[in-house]
C-alpha cells in the first residue's frame, strides 16, 4: 500500500493538452482522469489544473518531468518545474516529479494493443500517460 501518493492528481503537462490522472484512496491504483485543452503561448491553466483536483479530493499532485533523451533537463523542463511551483505555492499541497519520458509511448502502445484508434482520441492517450506515470510511482513506492 502506497499512502504517501493516496489522492494524488498526476499531470502530463503538453503543449497541446494536459493529461489528468488520480490515484484511489489506498494509493495503489492509478486512474484517468481527462484532459485539460491548452493553447500554445497562452499561461498555463493552473486554475483549471487545481480546480479538477478539488474536484476529484486530490491531496497532493505527481506532475511528469520532461526530460531529454539522456535524461537530462531541458528548457521545457524548466517551464513544468516552474508550473509545479505554482501550484504548490497556490494550493499549499505537495508537489513531486517523476521523469515521463517513456509514458505517451506506453500510452499509444496499449490503445493499439487493445485494437483501438488514437485518431480523435489524443486527450484519452494523454489522460492515459497521466494513469501510466502514476502507476509507475505508486509501483515504486510499494
Amino acid at each position: 500500500m502506497n499512502a504517501g501518493l493516496a489522492r494524488f492528481l498526476a499531470v502530463d503537462y503538453g503543449r497541446k493538452r494536459i493529461g489528468l490522472a488520480i490515484s484511489d484512496p489506498l494509493g495503489m491504483i492509478a486512474s484517468p482522469a481527462g484532459f485539460i485543452e491548452r493553447r500554445e503561448g497562452k499561461r498555463p491553466p493552473i486554475t483549471k489544473i487545481v480546480a479538477r483536483a478539488t474536484e476529484l479530493g486530490a491531496l497532493g499532485y505527481l506532475i511528469g518531468l520532461p526530460l531529454d533523451g539522456e535524461g537530462n533537463e531541458t528548457a521545457w523542463t524548466e517551464e513544468i518545474r516552474a508550473l509545479g511551483a505554482e501550484i504548490a505555492k497556490r494550493t499549499g499541497m505537495p508537489v513531486r516529479f517523476l521523469d515521463e519520458r517513456f509514458t505517451t509511448a506506453a500510452a499509444l502502445r496499449t490503445v493499439k494493443e487493445m485494437g483501438e484508434s488514437t485518431r480523435g482520441r489524443k486527450g484519452d492517450v494523454d489522460s492515459l500517460a497521466a494513469a501510466i506515470l502514476l502507476q509507475q510511482a505508486l509501483n515504486v513506492q510499494s
